[in-house]
């Protein structure tokens, strides 16, 4: 496996050996041997392991960014935010050592007590893609370590640089021989060795971020072993542009969920619901704005740099395809594939040296347009019309996925009526669809994800089991539900 820099396509940045699926199965195997030993290590110790790595990310982190950025083209202020999340992100979890609560529960009976208790879910298996290569797997891999589980993590085959980095530092922080294994493979391989691990007992949970049509095999894969993964899917997000809206502010926020990463998040903006009687008045600061935007050279100040890979943008070339006559084009020069021939005003760098695209504004989405239901993930982004709030949920909901949304409104009503009726697990008023922070549950549902979240301390769910015990001191068995005391009452009694 070999990864170029998408700015520079000449660069060569990594290489890694990929394994095949008997490898794979290998270190799952492995992960077990290790778990029982690091599950022993107490809680708060693993803490303290987690608070290590988080000092090292953040001695590291400008080395780090710079890598993110060499390696997949993301700018270089949002490489920084990037590593700033998985330093955020340790610091919370580090905490989390000292404070996986269980409860003592008062029992029905006499000299009895009952717990609860938190235990790891054994080995995990994390996939992650690589838009956000260092930030996405931390948000699995802390709390997933944190909690007394080994993890066998597949990065993204385009970033084996980033993955070495990434891994290294973990390792360096304390961590254990065996307790966490990378694993370079492509996704057939991936999902062999999966199939493989599971079939012989040795993965206990996974965790996915990636496509919905990938999502789907997942976790097919897992209920056939009665496990209910973690999946973290696609989105086609909506951004609710109301009359009352600061439209400046909401052009802001759109040029940023849309755009931000060349948008290839799964939080990127899919599609922008404007009310009718701001809507050409939204579209002109809009087109306005996205053709100011400085694109080009991650290292200089740019809105976005490349596409991530060659693959990703003959992706964002074929969804072109999905204009339709009734839609109308804005927000560059040109579109499709930026090129010293087919230019991009005001661009900054060689166009020809990477793999640059032109930002697309669609106006004109209707709900039946194919480009309405479609994950483009890429600079792309929809505009629609709508007359009345039940519309605008509607637009906001039918597509099918369920990730992240947001309102711009300056109504209290408007933004707790699309809070109860949006079906997207994350919700936002007067900001973007993109931005998550350590402490918030993130994840979707529908099309988008299974239900799980991730981040905060909400994802203990997906890396811990709930184990009751009940102790009896009585000395005599003592029968639930039938040796219960009971004091009578007497119901006939009226005032």
């Amino acid at each position: 496996m070999t990864s170029v820099n998408p700015a520079r396509t000449d660069e060569v940045v990594g290489e890694a050996e990929p394994v095949d699926a008997a490898a794979f199965v290998d270190a799952c195997r492995t992960a077990r041997g290790a778990q029982r030993g690091w599950a022993a290590v107490p809680a708060p110790v693993r803490g303290r392991v987690v608070e290590q790595i988080g000092r090292l990310f953040e001695a590291n982190k400008e080395a780090l960014a710079r890598l993110v950025t060499r390696e997949i083209g993301k700018p270089l202020a949002e490489s920084r935010g990037e590593v700033q999340e998985v330093i955020d992100t340790c610091t919370f979890f580090a905490g989390e050592g000292r404070r996986l609560y269980g409860q003592t529960v008062p029992s029905e009976m006499s000299d009895k007590q009952l717990f609860t208790f938190r235990t790891p879910v054994g080995v995990a298996v994390i996939v992650t893609a690589g838009n956000f290569p260092v930030a996405v797997p931390s948000w699995y891999l802390v709390p997933a370590l944190l909690c007394g589980n080994t993890v066998v993590w597949k990065p993204a085959e385009y970033t084996p640089a980033i993955a070495a980095a990434f891994t290294e530092l973990f390792q360096r922080g304390g961590l254990p021989d065996g307790v966490l294994q990378t694993v370079p493979a492509d996704g057939p391989t991936t999902f062999e060795g999966l199939s493989a691990a599971l079939d012989a007992g040795l993965v206990d949970k996974i965790g996915f971020t990636g496509s919905s049509a990938v999502g789907v095999r997942i976790g097919e894969l897992a209920g056939r072993h009665l496990q209910v993964p973690c999946l973290e899917l696609g989105g086609k997000n909506p951004l609710v542009v109301m009359p009352d809206a600061d439209l400046d502010l909401a052009v802001e926020g759109a040029l940023f969920s849309g755009f931000g990463t060349a948008g290839q998040r799964c939080t990127s903006l899919g599609t922008v619901v404007v009310h009718r009687d701001v809507h050409d008045e939204f579209l002109r600061r809009f087109d306005a704005a996205v053709r100011a935007a400085a694109v080009g050279d991650p290292t200089a100040d740019v809105l976005y740099g490349p596409m991530i890979s060659a693959r990703f943008l003959e992706s964002f070339e074929r969804h072109l395809d999905l204009v339709r006559p009734h839609h109308t084009l804005h927000g560059s020069t040109g579109t499709g594939r930026i090129t010293a021939d087919n230019p991009r005003e005001g661009f900054v760098g060689d166009p020809d040296a990477g793999l640059f695209a032109h930002p697309t504004i669609v106006d004109g989405v209707r709900a039946d347009d194919e480009i309405y239901r479609t994950e483009t993930f890429g600079p792309i982004v929809g505009v629609a019309a709508f007359d009345t709030f039940d519309e605008a949920l509607a637009l906001a909901n039918d597509h099918g996925y369920g990730l992240s949304a947001s309102i711009y409104t300056s109504t209290l009503a408007h933004a707790f009526r699309f809070r109860e009726g949006v079906r997207a697990g994350m919700v936002s008023v007067n900001n973007s669809t993109s931005g998550a922070e350590a402490h918030l549950p993130f994840g979707g549902n529908g099309r988008s994800g299974n239900g799980s979240r991730q981040s905060g301390v909400w994802v203990l769910d997906q890396f811990t089991r709930w184990q009751s015990m009940n102790w009896d001191y009585a000395g005599t068995l003592q029968k639930a539900q039938m040796d219960t005391a009971v004091l009578p009452a007497d119901q006939d009694f009226r005032l």
